[in-house]
């Protein structure tokens, strides 16, 4: 069907012309159907007309078969020309002469043969990861197929390029590589496929296709612009945090978030999840946000997920689908435009924080000289978290999403595009399939699970031990030093290690143990927080191995280098005649007269200098000598070795 306004003027004067022509004649019917009748109208209209019979009777034939309407009489040029064929090329050079013809030559056609070379070189040169330019791409292409021979110039092969009469031009190259271009081709085997799937593929339709009630959830990870540090130690910075988000696609609502060190893990999908059927007032208070349960009135478990294949694969996923009859929908790995409405909050996110976080990715302002971003980071995962609980305060309650487009029954009912807004209407008019489960049960369900030790000391789980009363009154610990450590399964919450959850036969199947005593410092620390803990330990540890392993080889040398002057001081005083016998069986005399003098030696004296023994003497011949400690200690073992000698010789 034709529009008057897009017919061209040239085909109305024809229309026209044929019409006033004929339409005396169409209007007799049915008389003009009978061949004598017709044939005297259109003699006469021959006449007055100037115009050949058989044309007016083309006319009236078309006028019959196309529905009687003045249209009908159009002419048919868009059947005319071979539309969409390519003539092929006859010996006179066509297109526009050359302005330096007379130097440059008059050029080439593009016959089949050139044809098929620029489609060779496109392929072979341009359609490449090289991401070679059509400019260079043409010259390699001019290097390979059009050259005349070679020379030889310093040992390298140079080949001798045909004249540009000879040769199709640039401008020709790059007509028939625009005729012939596929721009999917070219953006997956310069770049990749998933870069033509996110920014050029076909956009039809919109996020809301198929989404008819709150209900079904998507779930998504962004690495945050900002750098955080430790709570253990500020000075500790601990890199960009990953920022999950589940939101709901049909109000938009944010409906869970975490805010963790695992980026695109199983972990910290869960934890999202499960924050997404936490209650809100409760879990901004752990923050100290206050809250009503209409700011935020979302803790249910979704119909669907929407999520990356990456980031459900593994950990408790089986769990999720037949104990909590949640369905699962994938999307193929780096491909967040198929959730583009976590996307959209991301971005939103970044511009509304980021220009006041200190420690933010700032690669396009520095300058040479400037200090490094990352040591501006002040805030730790506790205060970022803070900071998005806000934002997403902001977000359900009063952000408009100019974007919605609003259907029928929500324009009547005058539903303003904020998320909140949405989510309620939703829920009172369009219902949906949102469950709550006991929280205990969702938990023990999304946590993650693994495996841990019964040990002596407690049961332990990454270098922490934990315990249960009722654990120390059964004598699992004492069991455990005595008949051997053995595994059990846990599930803990990632957000807090002060606990965990030990698997057995209790009615509720799990027993709650407590951090013992002695790992206190773990107290209220995230999962993460610990890890990084103890990585940063273990590096500390493997830092210092070489300089324990320096101080215990001097030990060892200094311990060698005393105990061979001992050795040397033996040789030099031993007596040749007392026996291994003898020495052994003198060791109690010995060791009194040792204790005798190591007494004297060690006596308190506060007013003055020490003096054991100060005015004993004893006469050795004819001389008399001032005695020592040392010295009285060797006087008595003499004495005492030649008492034990006289009665040996008595027996």
């Amino acid at each position: 069907m034709l529009k008057e306004e897009d017919i061209p003027e040239k085909h109305k004067k024809i229309r026209d012309r044929a019409w006033e022509v004929i339409k005396d004649m169409a209007d007799k019917e049915p008389y003009i159907f009978q061949s004598a009748f017709r044939g005297k109208l259109i003699k006469k209209a021959s006449e007055i007309y100037g115009v050949s019979e058989s044309w007016i009777l083309e006319y009236l034939k078309r006028y019959w078969k196309r529905g009687k309407t003045r249209n009908a009489l159009l002419p048919d040029y868009r059947n005319c020309g071979a539309r969409g064929k390519e003539r092929e090329a006859g010996d006179a050079k066509r297109g526009r002469p050359r302005i330096n013809q007379d130097i440059m030559g008059e050029g080439v056609n593009i016959t089949e043969d050139i044809k098929r070379i620029f489609r060779i070189t496109v392929n072979k040169y341009y359609y490449t990861t090289a991401k070679n330019s059509l400019t260079l791409t043409y010259e390699l292409m001019r290097k390979e197929y059009f050259s005349d021979g070679f020379k030889e110039e310093n040992g390298v092969k140079i080949p001798i390029i045909k004249p540009q009469a000879e040769v199709p031009s640039f401008g020709q190259f790059r007509y028939w590589f625009k005729k012939e271009r596929n721009v999917k081709k070219e953006i997956t085997s310069r770049y990749s496929n998933k870069k033509y799937q996110k920014q050029y593929r076909p956009i039809i339709g919109s996020s809301l296709d198929g989404v008819f009630q709150p209900g079904k959830f998507e779930i998504d990870c962004q690495v945050a612009d900002v750098y955080l540090v430790s709570r253990y130690n500020r000075n500790w910075i601990i890199g960009r945090p990953a920022l999950y988000a589940v939101i709901d696609k049909f109000s938009r609502m944010i409906c869970g978030i975490y805010v963790g060190l695992e980026s695109g893990s199983y972990i910290g999908a869960m934890m999202a999840l499960l924050n997404a059927t936490t209650n809100k007032v409760e879990f901004c208070k752990q923050y100290g946000i206050g809250i009503k349960e209409k700011d935020w009135p979302i803790h249910y478990l979704p119909e669907a997920i929407i999520a990356d294949r990456g980031e459900l694969e593994g950990g408790n996923i089986d769990n999720l689908i037949n104990t909590l009859n949640v369905k699962v929908q994938n999307t193929p790995p780096y491909r967040a435009d198929l959730k583009s409405t976590v996307e959209r909050f991301f971005g939103l996110t970044n511009e509304r924080v980021k220009p006041f976080l200190p420690g933010v990715v700032n690669l396009d302002g520095r300058e040479r000289g400037d200090k490094d971003y990352r040591v501006k980071a002040k805030l730790d995962l506790f205060q970022f978290t803070q900071i998005i609980i806000k934002c997403i305060l902001y977000h359900n309650n009063h952000y408009h999403l100019d974007y919605y487009k609003r259907d029928e029954d929500m324009i009547e009912d005058n539903v303003l595009c904020i998320p909140i807004e949405l989510w309620n209407w939703g829920i009172a008019n369009r219902g949906g399939t949102l469950r709550t489960v006991p929280e205990d049960v969702a938990k023990l369900a999304l946590m993650p699970s693994d495996t841990a030790t019964v040990t002596a000391k407690g049961i332990k789980y990454k270098d922490i031990y934990y315990a249960a009363k009722s654990m120390l009154k059964n004598g699992m610990f004492a069991d455990a030093r005595t008949k051997g450590t053995q595994k059990v399964k846990i599930s803990y919450d990632p957000r807090n290690m002060d606990y965990i959850y030990v698997y057995n036969d209790n009615p509720n199947g799990y027993e709650k143990c407590f951090l013992v005593d002695a790992n206190s410092r773990y107290k209220d620390k995230a999962f993460e927080e610990i890890e990084y803990l103890l990585a940063v330990e273990k590096m500390q540890q493997e830092k210092s191995k070489d300089n324990v392993a320096q101080a215990k080889t001097q030990l060892i040398a200094e311990i060698d280098d005393i105990v061979q002057k001992a050795e040397e001081d033996y040789k030099r005083e031993a007596s040749p005649i007392e026996s291994d016998r003898q020495r052994v069986k003198n060791i109690r005399g010995n060791r009194k007269a040792e204790k005798a003098a190591r007494r004297m030696e060690e006596t308190f004296d506060l007013e003055g200098d020490n003096e054991i023994y100060k005015n004993n003497q004893y006469k050795k011949g004819n001389e008399t000598e001032e005695a020592d400690a040392f010295q009285l200690l060797l006087q008595k073992q003499k004495e005492v070795m030649m008492d034990e000698r006289s009665d040996d010789t008595k027996r």
